[in-house]
């Protein structure tokens, strides 16, 4: 009896000791769990925190930015308005007027005179801004001694940077009474003087309004630094504009850490540090605004990240006593933030997926196929576009209709999805208006009032539009505020363009058409700023004298793009792409105006093309050495016929075109004169009987009849619904040669 109470207590005891070992066992095993649980956790929530706060700072950064790129638009655009005003300076206070008005973002603006740049007023300045309680817009000037804006900062640095200057923020005591930064920029008068500084307020409000934002933990606060490192935005409101990051770095024990950020602010850059304090630590996140020489930071104190995790944590070391039933909770708790992390992480690889797929969709809607017209001898091109996110704003799109190459090249402002988008419409748009218009002008007028229409998110985008006549080179094209293309002929020259606005900035604004004329082997070269700014390291750009130098080797068009684009990669290095970067070359080859002695000239029914006629006739004298007085004589001919077609061959308020054809044999040269207007035979004319006084002589007839003096041959015919008038000069003898 007592051996088996002995061998049952001993079996008891065995149990009772292999029940402690499990629950000791099962508790270090919880512990540990536990131990390693929060420190991934913790690492993980850190890391979101992290994630957090530098997505904040990118999103307050675009939200000013957006902002500021209003701002320096709307006096970019508003500069040919004050050099307009110039000689009327009364007028001027409807510009400072204009900028108040149309960009709610800005506060005030004034057009400040060069010192003596009115001879009869010293100093000049109108200045408008709006009243913060009733929004009315009030007009007053700054041309008083105590104000003395010629020493203000915005005005000597607005005189000094051609694109424009922000400035220190300041208080401006007798123009707006409010804290604020102004950008300012030179405006020249029409002799290329610098005559004034045109300038918007920003008001120092709105700026924190945006960083209020920011916080998102409830003892994180935000800061805005200044170029000179002065406190612009501050939790604390008596310290703005009278501390500074030197002054507010030393609020903090950790000095090495602050002298790390100090640093690091001063000079523009961005990243995240931890600053150690009595008892812990906070997180320190920075980045700097391009161009205006701001930082902004957020610091967020590390128990405001981890206060959650280690209340959790303390209540799993409570219910740890319990028993081993809080394994099985701990053990559910952690399945559920796996499955949260798991849940992030698939976000994350979802949104990487679609905007891979969004990008691939992008690229499908342009030309890609290079060289795309590999059965025709008379053109040859290529193109790229590389963006600068995963999707970006540029376009490029051409085909071929009716003999004539449409083309276009494009720069949405902005870049990522939201540009994307409106390239996709852009060039939907443009493949729609140029189905069935043939005019370059025409086709950005259409263009710009539907983008216009739609642009509700104030988006514009520079865009060059051009049609290309293969049969004879006759290049038309319209330009709508984008980079001046290259020609690449004997020389490498800039494209004649008038700048225009970009599409979707005015409504109803007309658009002027240009054009010029390619000879065989001449080549376009057009791209988009992301290519000539291209920064590196150091913030230099790559600009147009390197881009030229490339283009100055003859190569074929891909290998062109494929130079350049070499040549920035290796200028950038390993600084990030901050543009999109788009390239278009069209290599004009049609062997059939290969010959020197062979030209043509296609014009508009408009009086104004009488200049490209005499520049034609000039160019074709130079090339065959042709006798000054003999050219000016057939010059004055081939106008008298011109005019004659531009006058009486198309009815009025249509559009046709008319062809001048050259050609230099041994002893003479050939002019044909072709156009598809009413039939019209100019030598069915009757000789004018000069003998005769000016009361018996029949009206008209004097231009045929002077046409007759000067050329040789005159001959005219009616074929396939053309009027064809041929005039042969013989040109040898009369240069004495």
């Amino acid at each position: 009896m007592k051996k088996k109470f002995s061998l049952r207590n001993k079996f008891l005891r065995r149990e009772l000791w292999t029940g402690m070992l499990l629950l000791v066992v099962a508790a270090l095993t919880l512990e540990a769990t536990t131990l390693v649980q929060y420190y991934f956790a913790q690492k993980s929530i850190t890391e979101i925190a992290s994630r957090r706060a530098e997505d904040n700072l990118e999103n307050a950064k675009v939200d000013i930015m957006n902002i500021l790129n209003q701002v320096e638009t709307a006096i970019r655009n508003d500069i040919w308005m004050v050099r307009a005003c110039l000689p009327n300076r009364d007028t001027i206070w409807k510009v400072t007027e204009h900028v108040v008005s149309e960009n709610p973002a800005v506060v005030g603006s004034t057009v400040a005179l060069v010192p003596g740049y009115y001879k009869d007023r010293k100093l000049f300045s109108p200045y408008s801004f709006r009243d913060t309680e009733t929004g009315e817009i009030i007009h007053k000037t700054l041309a008083y001694e105590e104000y003395d804006y010629p020493s203000k900062q915005w005005f000597i640095e607005g005189l000094k940077h051609e694109d424009g200057f922000w400035s220190e923020p300041y208080l401006d005591v007798g123009g707006g009474d409010i804290m604020m930064t102004t950008f300012s920029m030179p405006v020249r008068d029409y002799e290329g003087t610098i005559a004034a500084v045109i300038t918007a307020d920003i008001s120092l409000g709105w700026l924190k309004s945006v960083f209020d934002d920011l916080v998102i933990y409830p003892e994180a606060f935000s800061m805005l630094f200044s170029r000179e490192g002065k406190l612009m935005v501050s939790p604390v409101e008596s310290l703005v504009m009278h501390n500074t990051i030197h002054e507010v770095s030393k609020q903090f024990t950790d000095t090495a850490a602050m002298k790390v950020f100090t640093e690091a602010v001063m000079s523009g850059k961005s990243g995240n540090l931890k600053v150690h304090g009595e008892k812990s630590f906070s997180h320190v996140y920075f980045a700097p605004i391009e161009r205006t020489g701001w930082s902004m930071s957020i610091v967020i104190p590390n128990d405001q990240i981890m206060g959650d995790i280690k209340k959790h944590n303390r209540m799993v070391l409570l219910f740890q006593l319990i028993g081993l039933m809080m394994l099985l909770l701990i053990l559910l708790s952690a399945h559920r933030n796996q499955k949260k992390y798991k849940k992030l992480s698939e976000n994350e690889e979802r949104l990487e997926q679609e905007l891979e797929i969004a990008k691939g969709i992008q690229m499908s809607m342009i030309p890609k196929t290079f060289p795309p017209f590999s059965e025709r001898n008379d053109i040859d091109l290529a193109a790229m576009i590389v963006p600068a996110k995963e999707v970006g704003g540029d376009l490029y799109d051409f085909f071929i209709k009716d003999e004539h190459l449409y083309f276009c090249i494009g720069d949405v402002s902005g870049k990522g999805v939201p540009a994307s988008l409106v390239m996709a419409m852009t060039k939907s748009l443009f493949r729609a208006v140029s189905s069935h218009e043939k005019s370059p002008r025409h086709i950005v007028n259409v263009m710009n009032e539907s983008f216009t229409e739609m642009n509700e998110q104030n988006y514009f985008m520079t865009f060059f539009c051009g049609v290309l006549d293969l049969a004879n080179g006759h290049l038309r094209y319209c330009n709508a505020g984008h980079d001046t293309p290259l020609i690449l002929a004997e020389s490498i020259k800039k494209l004649p363009v008038v700048s225009n606005l970009p599409l979707g900035v005015i409504q109803d604004y007309d658009y002027q058409e240009q054009d010029t004329n390619l000879i065989y082997d001449d080549a376009l070269f057009l791209y988009t700023d992301g290519v000539t700014e291209a920064e590196n390291v150091d913030h230099k750009m790559f600009g147009e004298n390197r881009m030229g130098a490339i283009l100055h080797t003859r190569r074929s068009p891909q290998d062109h793009l494929k130079a350049i684009y070499d040549s920035v990669e290796e200028f950038v290095g390993g600084a990030p792409q901050s543009d999109d970067l788009t390239m278009l070359f069209i290599h004009f080859t049609n062997e059939a105006l290969k010959n020197p002695s062979q030209w043509r000239l296609v014009l508009h029914n408009d009086i104004g093309q009488i200049d490209r006629l005499t520049e034609f006739i000039n160019m074709i004298a130079q090339k065959i050495e042709l006798d000054p007085d003999l050219a000016q004589s057939i010059n004055l001919a081939l106008e008298e016929a011109v005019m004659n077609v531009i006058s009486y061959a198309y009815p009025e308020g249509t559009e046709g075109e008319i062809k001048v054809d050259a050609s230099a044999r041994k002893n003479t040269i050939r002019f044909t004169i072709s156009d598809t207007g009413q039939e019209f035979d100019p030598t069915a004319i009757p000789e004018v009987d000069t003998s005769l006084g000016l009361e018996d002589r029949q009206i008209g007839g004097l231009g045929i009849h002077l046409v007759r003096k000067i050329m040789d041959r005159v001959s005219y015919q009616r074929l396939e619904d053309k009027n064809i008038l041929t005039l042969t000069k013989t040109i040898r003898e009369n240069n004495g040669s």
